[in-house]
């Protein structure tokens, strides 16, 4: 009864994860087909196939975006955030869960907070501060801001994992003779190695594709991450969405390529034990 409620199950299981693979992917297709035709044509048939492939969108996007620096640009903000924030979630997750930290809860409480508060709230004295400072308008001013934003989150993550593992491993540690920075970095860390590297890539992405707070914090072209080049193609009050699509999918490009090696390690990472509080 079980194997034949099953198997009718499966057709309807089949068609509805091919819808979700069409809404899904189809926005894709329209976005890379429509990287292939001229403005001209999106303006009369944006949902069709290309009548002629214009391959050279991609190579005036490249040149006219300054889509190499601003690559190079974006790499060095996401790597030095995911670093960062694997860096600050882990240490902070080690503490909440191995070290008698006064305040109990309340860090929990201030980590769903600090996740949930909109960042446009504290724009106008960032900026006041970071001018001061002399932050603004340079990229580790920014990095900062994206350590702040991305790493609650990532401790929550980190938690769930310290949470569930065994304490038997430190415990022997340390009557080896081993301190805590020992525990920590030669037992705690190989452990929970799939959390780390899934916040450091969830962290590193966020930083690669955000927009608002870099569109605010960084003003000189030169320094502008990649996100920012699609305002190159912008004209007054029109826009030529052929080269905006190409600009796209050379931005989305190195993002799929990474998701794609290091998926395995993105989906263990959220789905071996949640986020516990």
């Amino acid at each position: 009864m079980v194997a034949t409620t099953a198997r009718r199950a499966q057709p309807v299981t089949w068609v509805v994860l091919g819808l979700l693979g069409v809404y899904a992917l189809g926005p894709l297709l329209v976005f890379a087909s429509n990287s292939l035709k001229s403005a001209r044509e999106i303006d009369a048939n944006p949902l069709g196939l290309p009548q002629s492939w214009s391959w050279s969108n991609f190579a005036v996007a490249w040149e006219r975006a300054h889509m190499g620096g601003a690559l190079l640009n974006s790499l060095v903000i996401a790597v030095a955030t995911a670093a960062g924030v694997a860096l600050i979630a882990t240490m902070a997750a080690y503490a909440m869960t191995r070290l008698d930290l006064p305040g109990g809860g309340g860090w929990i409480l201030w980590l769903l907070v600090s996740s949930s508060l909109p960042i446009q709230l504290f724009l106008v004295p960032l900026v006041s501060w970071w001018s001061t400072l002399g932050l603004y308008n340079q990229p580790i001013g920014l990095i900062i801001i994206y350590w702040a934003v991305y790493s609650p989150f990532a401790t929550l993550l980190v938690r769930a994992f310290l949470i569930g593992m065994p304490r038997e491993y430190e415990e022997a540690a340390r009557l080896d003779g081993a301190g805590e920075l020992g525990v920590f970095a030669r037992i705690v860390l190989p452990m929970i190695r799939p959390a780390v590297l899934t916040a450091a890539l969830v962290s590193g992405l966020q930083a690669y594709n955000e927009f608002m707070l870099a569109v605010t914090f960084i003003q000189d072209r030169d320094l502008q991450p990649v996100a920012l080049s699609l305002y190159s193609f912008q004209q007054g009050f029109t826009t030529d969405w052929s080269l905006v699509s190409a600009a796209g999918l050379i931005m989305a490009l190195p993002v799929v390529v990474l998701f794609l090696t290091m998926q395995r390690t993105f989906i263990d990472g959220y789905v071996s034990r949640g986020i516990a509080v």
